[in-house]
């Protein structure tokens, strides 16, 4: 059977064609429009966030999140212009975005303390740090994790919410630093011949700041001994070497000069049984 085209009304059709091409076009237009400008306020913003010196990790996530974001609000736009109901769709997409916060809260609170961390710079790539329970020279700042070189040659990788929910110490953050010792002599020793014998040490070690002046002095009488604190300053780079170094000297000092370092001792005495 044909069709009879004479039933179509052409007049109806032709303004259904142009009221649906009118609105295509322009939902076109806003779509394009729309899709530049995101790009170009992205763009106007990692330029500020660089001028600013900000971390280029954050400037690109961020001037990508902001993107998103206006590109989702000219999509709803555009779905405007064709006559689709944007209300129920911000709904769905309201719904769908509460979901994602949910399963993803782990990372985005890894996230929230990535920006926290690169925004204040409590330490920086290079930095020997304590971090969540970790020690190490801190090798890259991510958005989601911090990653940290032990010296044993390890990468421990941490989630950045550890990393800012716990204390940070920058042990390299200023240039010098104290070293603490603490050394026992015996009560039977001559206390001011042994805090010469530190004093010299100190002066000859290469390395001990002359500013702030060292510190030789007693700290405490022991139950076996008298205690001594020896505290130098030195320059952060240089505090292990020079630790190492004066504590071979007072070992080697003190035997020469016949002065006793006490260790625990214990006498045991052995009781035979007679013979009958």
């Amino acid at each position: 059977m044909a069709f009879d085209w004479s039933s179509i009304d052409l007049v109806a059709l032709e303004k259904l064609a142009l009221s649906w091409g009118g609105r295509i076009l322009s939902a076109l237009v806003v779509l394009l429009i729309g899709m530049w400008l995101a790009r170009k306020f992205a763009n106007t913003f990692a330029r500020v966030l660089e001028s600013r010196k900000i971390d280029i990790t954050l400037t690109k996530f961020l001037s990508t999140i902001l993107y998103y974001i206006i590109l989702v609000a000219v999509i709803i736009a555009a779905a405007a212009q064709v006559g689709i109901n944007t209300a129920s769709f911000l709904t769905v997409v309201g719904a769908a975005s509460l979901a994602v916060g949910l399963a993803l809260k782990d990372s985005l609170g890894n996230f929230a303390s990535g920006v926290m961390l690169i925004l204040f710079r409590p330490f920086r790539v290079g930095d020997y740090v304590t971090v969540g329970g970790e020690s190490g020279t801190v090798e890259e700042i991510h958005i989601f994790n911090t990653i940290l070189n032990t010296p044993d040659n390890q990468k421990k990788i941490i989630p950045n919410s550890l990393v800012s929910s716990n204390t940070i110490t920058n042990v390299t953050a200023n240039s010098t630093r104290r070293i603490d010792l603490l050394v026992g002599i015996g009560y039977d020793d001559d206390i001011k011949k042994a805090k010469e014998t530190l004093e010299s040490i100190l002066a000859e070690t290469s390395g001990v700041l002359p500013e702030p002046e060292p510190v030789v002095a007693v700290a405490d009488l022991g139950e076996s001994s008298v205690d001594l604190v020896v505290r130098p300053w030195v320059k952060t780079d240089e505090y292990w070497r020079v630790r190492f170094e004066i504590t071979e000297k007072i070992k080697q000092r003190f035997d020469e000069q016949n002065i006793s370092i006490p260790y625990p001792q214990r006498d045991v005495h052995m009781h035979g049984v007679a013979e009958a």
